[in-house]
């Protein structure tokens, strides 16, 4: 019975006070370049997946049409400039030269980066709410709920676009068409 009741001092005590002792030390990792803590992964990733399950709106590929590719070719190159391009090239953005980020924002437009076989209602969800831990930001206060689509439907088929949106999306950006959507304005 000590033993039980020193083990539950340890566990509710002591463990945490360590665990507290640590993080303020300045020995926990905080800096980009700095190593994960252990789990990390596990917790920030198991709690995005159980959320994007819950809340990810349904929503079939097939009903987004080239028009909505090219808009969404637009609308990435405004603001998506953090995850590249086919050519393997950094997007002219504002965030083309950002600062190393942890973790590295994929590239999508590469075998590596694909999220292809992602719903395209997973990465809707994404652009709109932004992924916490990450410097992945919310665009919902940025761009027209049609222009998330448009650019969760680009990047859901990123191995397979037609030339003219590949094409779109080397050219400089530009305003999106009237059609796709009209940006939000902040506040």
């Amino acid at each position: 019975m000590k033993r039980f009741l020193w083990g539950v001092v340890v566990g509710l005590i002591a463990f945490p006070l360590l665990g507290a002792g640590y993080i303020l030390s300045g020995f926990a990792p905080a800096a980009v370049s700095d190593r994960p803590f252990p789990l990390e992964a596990f917790v920030a990733g198991g709690a995005l997946e159980a959320k994007i399950h819950r809340l990810a709106p349904k929503r079939d590929l097939s009903s987004f049409t080239n028009a909505d590719l090219l808009a969404g070719a637009q609308v990435y190159r405004m603001g998506c400039g953090c995850h590249g391009l086919p050519n393997g090239s950094p997007a002219q953005t504002e965030f083309a030269h950002a600062p190393k980020m942890f973790p590295p924002p994929p590239q999508l437009f590469t075998p590596d980066g694909y999220v292809t076989d992602d719903p395209v209602g997973e990465t809707y969800w994404k652009v709109k709410n932004g992924i916490r831990m990450t410097a992945m930001p919310s665009f919902a206060e940025t761009f027209s709920d049609q222009e998330m689509w448009q650019v969760a439907t680009l990047v859901a088929k990123a191995d397979k676009l037609p030339p003219e949106v590949l094409e779109a999306l080397k050219a400089p950006p530009s305003p999106p068409p009237a059609s796709g959507g009209q940006q939000k304005a902040t506040k």
